[in-house]
């Protein structure tokens, strides 16, 4: 990914559609677990932002994966901080934004309901272990990533993503008391933490 970004960075807008096809599925998933439904105008926001600054930005591939979250975290907050200011839109406007798609499949509909129940469980979370969770488990970030994306430091974020693992493994009837860990010892989806 690091090669996509910087070919991106001198302009290639084939490499920036590369780059954005491998952040944005994770990057989603991390908005909605903080916004809900409204994730994807929030990433759209912060692509906006991320398309701007990208002549900016330093580092490699895993450096530009932390790098989105940040801004995209940013802009989630900003939206939560106008949720409160303003209300909701009314029945009918929702009502019309709400009605299905023409190409909703049995799949379509099957996956839509697993990753919205894992999301609702995470938002159920503590919101230092919800985000330490969609940081480390969705968007792939590593501890130091995570932590300089909360602005925390990587022990505290690898506790908290450990509890909030820990809690989300006893709301599903898993034994979370045996001494193997909460995630897979073969995975190497959150990655390593120094």
């Amino acid at each position: 990914m690091g090669a996509a970004v910087a070919r991106a960075q001198d302009g290639d807008e084939a490499a920036f559609a590369v780059a954005y096809r491998i952040v944005q599925p994770g990057l989603l998933g991390y908005l909605r677990g903080l916004v809900g439904d409204d994730a994807e105008d929030v990433a759209s926001d912060a692509w906006l932002e991320i398309a701007r600054d990208l002549g900016r930005f330093k580092g490699d591939g895993s450096g530009f994966r932390g790098w989105t979250s940040t801004i995209a975290r940013h802009r989630a907050l900003d939206h939560l901080r106008r949720q409160r200011v303003r209300p909701r839109a009314g029945g009918t406007e929702r009502d019309v934004l709400d009605l299905p798609g023409r190409h909703n499949t049995h799949e379509e509909a099957l996956e839509s309901l697993s990753t919205e129940r894992a999301l609702e469980l995470v938002r159920g979370l503590p919101r230092d272990q919800a985000e330490a969770v969609l940081l480390r488990v969705v968007v792939g970030l590593d501890g130091p990533a995570a932590a300089r994306v909360l602005g925390k430091r990587p022990g505290a974020v690898r506790t908290a993503a450990h509890r909030g693992l820990k809690r989300l493994a006893r709301q599903l009837g898993v034994d979370g008391e045996t001494d193997t860990g909460v995630t897979n010892e073969a995975s190497s989806t959150l990655g390593e933490s120094k």
